[in-house]
């Protein structure tokens, strides 16, 4: 057998084992989009869908309910097609969402690292809902002159938790590449995964997601290792449990009784969720956990199943090695319970919660809107280590590890590196419960 296949076949071995991977995985920069052509008010969002004619006025109501609750502020990203009139949803429209979000950050990521496209190793892009022929990864390699033998993957219907699948998919390919870069690239489409039907499972979705993307650069190369990397990938954790049948069944994809296609989300998704975070952090805790905290989670593990005690297992203690928390902005009420059950402050929750008012649910690319608000409040410094946890349909929770290998001085950012830069110094602001639609704040044009 060619020694070169032996070699990446026992690196993938080892790799999927979960032994430490040998060649360092370094962040460059990242970029996410911010387009302010699609801002757009809940009152001029909810005025379009009552234009659109499609809703009954309760589906109207429910909807206005949902994104009084929703968290969400007054200058999310939607797409023109959305609020135009009439509604144009269609595969063009469709097409030139993603190739504005796409194009906008690989080419500020390029240009912001120096890197040339001819140099990428390795490219990784992912979006759920949208997956037309030519691929996308085919539409960048086309666009930016990537050479023939770039390494593509083109991820599709692995949900929100797809951004992590990516990084992971990228370190493991980034110890079989030696001397190389990989780029990954997360979004969503929004155009054609509006649910334009009555069924209120489905509806909610239109009050949640909105447009969104990132970009990021990886290198395994030693030249990287000072100066240009921000940080190191320590650990990336999958867990899916699509093997049980209520958590494969909780985010799916269908039509209602008159065939309008939409994102269905089930009662059962925090319970779901919750499952998932349970089996990811066992996985994760060994890796990451002073022994104390193991030995705690250890103790209670036994006294449960050996003895039978009546105790409630322990949860660990994570901010005791972890400084920094990126949670994927699903919604209000998965950030409440996860605020809940990992015993996390205020502090800790902030950048999801303002990402979450600030961009919506963007999807994949929420980790990222999070780290570059830790980076514009000028939180990252040298030797954090940064969590970031998704959750994904399938369902998926999967969790990726990152130090900081130097302090990010946030007074050197401009609004091209981080998008926070121009409103930070507002945030964070208080989110009600339930903050009313003034309908009267937006008129559609005559």
């Amino acid at each position: 057998m060619d020694r070169e296949l032996v070699r990446t076949v026992k690196l993938a071995t080892k790799n999927h084992a979960g032994v430490l991977f040998r060649r360092a995985v370094r962040h460059l920069p990242y970029i996410v989009a911010a387009p302010r052509e699609h801002e757009a008010s809940r009152a001029k969002t909810i005025a379009h869908f009552g234009r659109c004619g499609r809703f009954s006025g309760e589906s109207m109501a429910f909807q206005k309910r949902m994104l009084e609750r929703s968290g969400l502020g007054e200058a999310t990203h939607f797409p023109t097609s959305l609020i135009s009139l009439p509604v144009d949803m269609c595969l063009r429209t469709a097409r030139e969402e993603s190739h504005a979000v796409i194009f906008g950050v690989v080419d500020e990521v390029l240009r912001k690292s120096g890197v040339a496209a001819a140099d990428v190793g390795v490219l990784i892009f992912n979006s759920s809902l949208l997956s037309p022929t030519p691929s996308f990864t085919s539409l960048i390699v086309n666009r930016y002159g990537m050479r023939p033998g770039v390494v593509s993957h083109n991820l599709s219907g692995m949900g929100c938790s797809a951004g992590i699948i990516a990084i992971d998919l990228a370190k493991r390919l980034l110890q079989v590449h030696e001397n190389t870069y990989a780029l990954v690239v997360s979004t969503e489409n929004i155009t054609l995964n509006a649910y334009m039907g009555n069924n209120r499972p489905m509806l909610v979705t239109n009050t949640l997601f909105r447009v969104g993307g990132a970009a990021i650069l990886l290198s395994n190369r030693a030249a990287d290792r000072r100066g240009r990397a921000k940080y190191q990938l320590i650990h990336t954790v999958r867990t899916h449990r699509g093997a049980h049948d209520q958590s494969f069944g909780c985010v799916t994809q269908e039509e209602d009784d008159a065939g309008e296609v939409g994102v269905s989300l089930s009662k059962e998704l925090m319970v779901v969720a919750g499952e998932a975070l349970k089996t990811n952090i066992t996985t994760l805790g060994p890796l990451v956990l002073p022994i104390s905290e193991q030995l705690r989670f250890l103790a209670t593990v036994v006294l449960k199943r050996v003895f039978r005690a009546d105790v409630k297992a322990y949860l660990p203690d994570f901010k005791l090695a972890l400084d920094h928390f990126c949670i994927h902005a699903g919604g209000r009420g998965v950030l409440d319970e996860l605020e809940k059950s990992l015993k996390l402050s205020p502090w800790d929750m902030e950048p999801s919660r303002m990402t979450l008012y600030r961009f919506g649910n963007t999807s994949s690319s929420s980790l990222w809107y999070e780290l570059a608000y830790c980076e514009a409040k000028g939180r990252i410094k040298r030797g954090d280590r940064v969590w970031q946890i998704a959750f994904g349909s399938g369902f998926k929770c999967n969790s990726a590890v990152w130090r900081a290998l130097r302090t990010v001085d946030a007074a050197g950012l401009d609004a091209g590196d981080n998008p926070w830069m121009k409103e930070v110094d507002m945030l964070p602001v208080d989110v009600p419960k339930v903050a009313p639609i003034d309908e009267t704040s937006y008129q559609i044009p005559n």
